[in-house]
């Protein structure tokens, strides 16, 4: 997929991308670069929503653990 920069530097986001990740207006992107290679990131707009559910199974229970075990050391 090719788009064209404006004088302006602004392109537009093809419309199959657009429906594909649910991109609107006012949407936020983050630009990051690593190296040679552009990245364009969508910033959701809870970030804490969009987190939600990714986390292993057992991961919060062993993090509380250790904290605990931490605690109790001090």
């Amino acid at each position: 997929m090719v788009t064209t920069l404006s004088d302006r530097g602004q392109t537009a986001i093809p419309a199959r991308i657009r429906k594909r990740f649910k991109l609107g207006a006012h949407q936020k992107l983050e630009w990051a670069e690593d190296g040679k290679v552009i990245y364009i990131l969508p910033v959701a707009k809870d970030p804490i929503a969009a987190f939600r559910g990714s986390a292993v199974k057992g991961a919060v229970r062993a993090l509380l653990t250790s904290r605990r075990k931490d605690d109790a050391r001090r």
